[in-house]
């Protein structure tokens, strides 16, 4: 059974505003990279609900690996600060980092899982995390809750239990982000269009995408991916509902429709068509840079990048159609049930996900946002001059659109996905696309 489509409100969440913590599901940089760098839903767990007793942390050196998309490329560093801080305090304790894009981190993930060659910790996103945590492929970390190991207390109890499925904890709420409208100022006011604002409605965007739009330049005034994550977020925004209160898929009626339309609209007029695009890797982010493109729905993984090129450029919160609907993602930390030093693993998530070295460097970097339940700290990063409408940030989690997931997770975004690209590359008419994806998707579900 689905989890259905979820569209909270800030009222639902306003002690999640207050700690700048929420649900996130990982959308880390689509840059294409790896590293071997030696530098260095369900219920929260409880008490009651420990399975065993923890293994005890021994004095000897110990190696243990972590396996991230969300460092490549642009956080290495900042990764390596935090790992420096672990081991100074840990000095028996090394990490092992390997990276892979986010497009192909979970297929090398699920290839060392079935061989039997895990990383002894690794980053997951909210959408995945069931189908590991279910099929027996992550440590409990329950006792160490219990132990002191982890500060349960540290992070909001809703991004806890995120990670935690049947009882047990077998994650920790490591980052959240969002997605925001970003504009290039500088375009904006060579066309004499007033900036966007947090009032506008699609048909706003869609007015100035036009006029900002120079094919023959190869200046856009536009992107938007054609994808899962966008369809049933701007779903949301036009009204719509994923899937129904039983849990069947329901994307195909009419706001459905109209959402994809929406979508499928834009390539080849406001935006390059998808043929340019081509699967190129950063297509979107190299577009921005280069000064070619007036909007760009995207993370607020994106600022490191954008503060250190020469872009003059703002956020808002995103268009809706209906109402406003925005998409948040959460990231966490796992370790594997076969890692042979389970202690330490423990110890080292702890670290990454909650320590004071964590939250500050990542406050300082924007390197997402921290799932601590600590108000003050969030206080500095409102205060970094770019973008200066950090507050949209926040503003967006006034209306949370939350991922639709169900245990076949993979499977629903391939199908989804797939009935886009049909509508453009295979001549197939919206409806039967997505007509054809919702009759698929309940079979997964059958």
């Amino acid at each position: 059974m689905a989890t259905p489509h979820h569209h909270m409100t800030r009222r639902t969440f306003t002690a999640v505003l207050a700690a700048g913590a929420l649900f996130v599901a990982g959308c880390g940089s689509d840059d294409t990279s790896s590293s071997d760098s030696t530098t260095k839903s369900s219920g929260t767990a409880s008490a009651d609900t420990a399975a065993t007793t923890p293994a005890t942390a021994s004095n000897d050196a110990v190696t243990l690996d972590y396996f991230t998309f969300s460092a490549a490329p642009d956080h290495l560093a900042d990764l390596d600060a935090i790992i420096a801080a672990f081991e100074k305090e840990n000095p028996n304790i090394t990490i092992k980092v390997q990276t892979a894009a986010y497009a192909d981190y979970f297929t090398s993930l699920q290839t060392q899982v079935a061989g039997q060659d895990a990383p002894d910790t690794f980053e997951l996103n909210y959408e995945s995390f069931v189908n590991y945590a279910r099929s027996g492929a992550l440590l409990d970390l329950s006792s160490y809750l219990t132990d002191g190991t982890v500060d349960g207390a540290r992070y909001y109890p809703l991004a806890l239990s995120g990670f935690a499925d049947g009882g047990k904890q077998y994650g920790l709420p490591a980052t959240f982000s969002d997605v925001v409208l970003i504009y290039n100022k500088t375009l904006f006011d060579a066309a004499g269009i007033d900036y966007p604002t947090a009032d506008w409605a699609w048909d706003d965007e869609t007015a100035a995408a036009e006029k900002l739009t120079d094919a023959d330049n190869g200046v856009y005034g536009d992107y938007q991916p054609v994808s899962y994550y966008e369809f049933y977020k701007a779903l949301a925004q036009n009204g719509g509902e994923f899937f129904d209160a039983d849990g069947k898929a329901a994307f195909n009626d009419a706001k459905g429709v109209e959402t994809a339309e929406w979508l499928l609209g834009k390539p080849g007029s406001t935006m390059p068509t998808l043929a340019d695009i081509g699967g190129t890797a950063d297509y979107d982010t190299n577009l921005f840079k280069s000064g070619k493109l007036a909007m760009w729905h995207n993370g607020i993984w994106q600022f490191t990048g954008l503060n250190e090129s020469d872009i003059d450029y703002d956020i808002v919160v995103e268009p809706g159609k209906v109402s406003k609907a925005n998409a948040v993602f959460m990231n966490g930390a796992v370790a594997s049930k076969d890692t042979s030093h389970p202690a330490e693993a423990a110890k080292w998530i702890a670290f990454l996900t909650g320590s004071p070295t964590t939250v500050e460097t990542r406050l300082a970097s924007s390197w997402e946002l921290p799932a601590v339940n600590d108000e003050a700290a969030f206080a500095s990063y409102l205060t970094v001059a770019k973008p200066e409408n950090r507050q949209a940030v926040f503003d967006a989690l006034d209306n949370v659109a939350l991922p639709p997931v169900i245990e076949r997770q993979t499977e629903l975004q391939d199908i989804v996905g797939k009935a886009l690209d049909s509508v453009v590359s295979g001549g197939v008419s919206v409806q039967d696309a997505l007509d054809n994806a919702a009759a698929e998707v309940d079979k997964l579900q059958s």
